[in-house]
């Protein structure tokens, strides 16, 4: 039984429980006051504990999960499903780390909401059930760019007839050497910062993740410069493809442009990965012409090595939560195999051949995350999720319609007609003040609404601000109605 305070703060997390979105300066400094200046000898009774965290802690939180209106970063939201899961996660405290079948059964039930994610995003269980969690974006990126490094590596000495174990065993270093390369580098398109940060974190470099765009769209690829990198013989290559970009929710390409990169990735023996955070979920949508061009962004995305996903963004399952996804079973392994372990050795089974999470991914030790994934799926099942992702849409397009239509505001892009943003908007609404020094402070003066919490940006090096619609809560009327109430008033001040 949940006792008093397990009870205020299950509601709590049901819905709004503040009166804004951020909390008030005065929430803020009680909290700060709250905090212990030294670990105190005696400990307190835990009712007191309870109650300092219901009372001075959790006042001060912002309420980006739980409502409909933070439109900051992409946080997305929790739903009941996972939110319940979550608690039986917390109480149980299972560490996901051997697969022992005669002991728990919970490498079963992460492998089997891999499965289902799988399911959700239209990809065929045969050659991409192969994947783990994470803790998210950043984590997922540096899995695909230490496969890529892996399998790019393994390439370049076939093509020379040299033994290559694996550059987790040898090293970097030496690999490179061996091989007479100068380095690896990543090949992309606006790429999003944690996938230059997991280049940092890998060796790669952040100086080489490079941005092979056209000179008329910053988006797409210019193939014949793309090729021409790809052909370099003093460094192996990964291609990453932005499948949602950050500031515009836009793609990079489409099924035709991924097929191209495919070919070109083949001769060269390049891996090709999709950072699709929140754009892979553009596959949850149905065939509909309403949402045509945000499928065809989709489109062709079972062609690269790997993908990496965000749970806690528009699946709405609470952080830390992320998924990758590769088409090669192997790879992973030869890069995180737990090294020198025999008590970590995997257990018989009679079912699927489940590999122990800590031989595919960063952690040994991990929370059980697949448990809300695996509650929200079964909750809402694909036309739940495709439900869910409409909204977020329509809110979006109505949002840029009004914006559009604004003397006081500019729709970002401003090369695109109203047509053109309207089919082309995901679920991100970017857009500035017309007047410059509003606009410099423009997402200072939404926030200080505390009714939305948008972010700030750049475009096309000016201030900016970004409105991404992310929640399960959403209400395509309400929202609007709120959102170009506030956007009214700002205007006019």
């Amino acid at each position: 039984m949940q006792n008093q305070f397990q009870q205020d703060l299950w509601k709590a997390a049901q819905g709004p429980w503040v009166s804004g979105i951020l909390p008030s300066a005065e929430n803020l400094a009680r909290a700060r006051a709250s905090l212990p200046a030294t670990l105190p000898d005696t400990g307190s009774s835990l009712e007191s504990v309870q109650r300092h965290l219901v009372d001075d802690i959790v006042p001060a939180f912002n309420g980006g999960s739980i409502s409909a209106n933070y439109y900051g970063f992409i946080t997305g939201g929790t739903t009941p499903a996972a939110l319940f899961a979550d608690n039986v996660v917390s109480a149980y405290d299972q560490n996901v780390q051997v697969h022992l079948p005669d002991h728990s059964i919970v490498t079963d039930v992460e492998y089997n909401a891999l499965g289902l994610l799988l399911d959700l995003f239209r990809l065929d269980r045969s050659t991409w059930h192969n994947g783990t969690f994470t803790t998210g974006a950043t984590g997922s990126n540096i899995l695909g760019l230490a496969c890529g490094r892996e399998f790019i590596l393994q390439k370049a000495a076939q093509r020379q007839g040299c033994h290559l174990q694996s550059v987790g065993e040898e090293g970097l270093f030496e690999v490179l050497n061996a091989l007479g390369l100068s380095g690896v580098q990543v090949l992309s398109t606006l790429p999003h910062s944690s996938l230059v940060k997991a280049a940092g974190v890998l060796g790669i470099g952040r100086s080489n993740v490079h941005n092979i765009c056209r000179a008329d769209d910053p988006l797409r690829f210019d193939i014949d410069k793309l090729e021409k990198e790809l052909a370099r013989t003093d460094k192996v290559s990964i291609v990453a493809i932005s499948c949602g970009e950050v500031n515009t929710g836009r793609f990079a390409t489409s099924g035709a442009d991924l097929k191209e990169i495919r070919q070109l990735c083949d001769k060269y023996g390049a891996w090709m990965h999709a950072d699709g955070a929140f754009g892979i979920f553009g596959r949850v949508l149905a065939e509909r012409p309403e949402f045509a061009t945000i499928k065809k962004g989709c489109e062709g995305i079972d062609l690269v090595d790997s993908i990496t996903g965000d749970g806690h963004k528009l699946l709405n399952v609470p952080y830390d939560c992320g998924f990758f996804f590769t088409r090669h079973p192997h790879i992973a392994s030869q890069v995180f195999q737990n090294a020198n372990a025999a008590y970590l050795a995997a257990g018989n089974s009679d079912g699927p051949s489940i590999p122990s999470p800590l031989n595919i991914g960063i952690e040994n030790s991990r929370r059980f995350r697949a448990l809300p994934v695996y509650a929200s799926l079964l909750s809402y099942g694909k036309s739940g999720y495709q439900e869910m992702l409409e909204r977020q849409i329509r809110l979006a397009r109505k949002i840029y319609e009004w914006v559009f239509e604004h003397s006081g505001y500019t729709a970002l892009p401003e090369t695109m007609s109203k047509s053109e943003l309207l089919d082309q908007t995901f679920m991100t609404v970017l857009f500035r003040a017309n007047d410059e020094s509003l606009n410099r402070e423009l997402g200072s003066k939404i926030n200080e609404s505390s009714r939305m919490f948008v972010s700030g940006t750049s475009w096309d090096g000016s201030p900016a601000c970004r409105i991404a619609i992310s929640n399960w809560r959403v209400d395509v009327e309400r929202d609007f109605a709120l959102v170009t109430e506030v956007l009214t008033k700002v205007a006019q001040s």
